[in-house]
Order: structure tokens, then sequence, then C-alpha cells
């Protein structure tokens, strides 16, 4: 057996607090990492953590979401799945990654989401549909809905995960600044 990673980020901001009010849940934002402290790790998100209008297939940066936003929380799960599973997942995202700038958010698939609309976009997807399809080509889940209308919702309720980590995101970044920060405040 092994291992993939997802992560569930709650960032402030504007764009953000409408998805948070949509989908009623504080974390927004999913990613999927090859390693538990999500140094690889790969989403549909803003391509600058600054400017959330240019958004596509990106290899997250946590330093720089946590210079953009100090205050963001950070969950991250464990799933398992076959080695083979993985190999798949990991493959898939270097061979994306190559050809990153193909990819981007669908704006337009928001209002379908929002009404339980299936759709197709080629191209064109959310964080969350593009991890649900990723997840149902690898084997390792099937949703109860088609792939393009899953939220960062289901993948909190429905997939079969472990919790390894909650908190601020510059505990994951620097966690032993957050060590000597906890003996210092004692």
């Amino acid at each position: 057996m092994s291992n993939i990673y997802i992560a569930f980020v709650d960032t402030p901001g504007f764009f953000a607090s409408i998805i948070r009010r949509v989908i009623k849940q504080r974390y927004i934002h999913v990613a999927i990492g090859l390693d538990e402290t999500m140094e690889e790790a790969y989403s549909i998100g803003r391509r600058n953590p600054a400017i959330p209008f240019f958004a596509g297939f990106v290899k997250e940066d946590k330093e720089k979401i946590l210079k953009k936003f100090p205050d963001a929380g950070y969950k991250v799960c464990r799933v398992s799945c076959s080695e083979e599973q993985r190999e798949y997942i990991k493959n898939t995202l270097h061979e994306m990654y190559l050809h990153r700038f193909r990819y981007h958010y669908t704006i337009l698939g928001l209002p379908l989401i929002l009404f339980q609309k299936p759709f197709e976009q080629r191209y064109y997807h959310t964080c969350s549909s593009f991890l649900a399809r990723l997840f149902e080509d690898a084997g390792i889940w099937r949703w109860k809905k088609h792939t393009s209308i899953v939220t960062p919702r289901d993948f909190y309720e429905e997939l079969e995960k472990e919790e390894i980590f909650e908190g601020p995101l510059y505990e994951l970044v620097y966690p032993k600044a957050t060590v000597w920060r906890k003996v210092y405040e004692q």
C-alpha cells in the first residue's frame, strides 16, 4: 500500500468568501500532494496567490501562499492507495505540469455547480473537479455525482482519509519555528 495527500485550504479574500458562503464550509480549496508536508503538491488554483484572475494548473508554493495569506488555515489528510495508483497520479501530475498553461480554472462552470448541473469544459476545471476526476481515473474513489460538480465539501465529507495535520499554514511551512514559539510562550 501507498499514500497520497490532500490539503484543504482556507484563505481569506473576496472570491474565497463567496465560495465559502456557497459551499458552507471553512476549507474552500483542495490540492493533491505526493508527500505529507505537501512539498510536491498540485492543484487548479491561482498562478500567483496575489492575483485571483489568473488561475490554472499549478505546483503549490506554500511559502508564497503564506506570504499573501498569513492567516491561512490548512488541513492535510492521508489517502490510502495502491503503489500503482500513486504512480498513475504522480505521472499524470508531472505530465500535466509540462503542459500546465493548457489548463484553466472554470468560471463558467461555477453557476452550474451551484445548481448541480454536470458539465464538460475541456481543459477547464475547479480545484475539486480536477481532483475528483483524477481520483476516479486512478481508481481511488468513485463519487456519487459527476466529477464536474464535486466540491471541496464532498472531499471533506465523503472521501475516506486520515487527518495528519490541521492548523495555521505557517506551522506546516516552519514546523521548527512553531516548536520554539510554543516553548517561548510558556
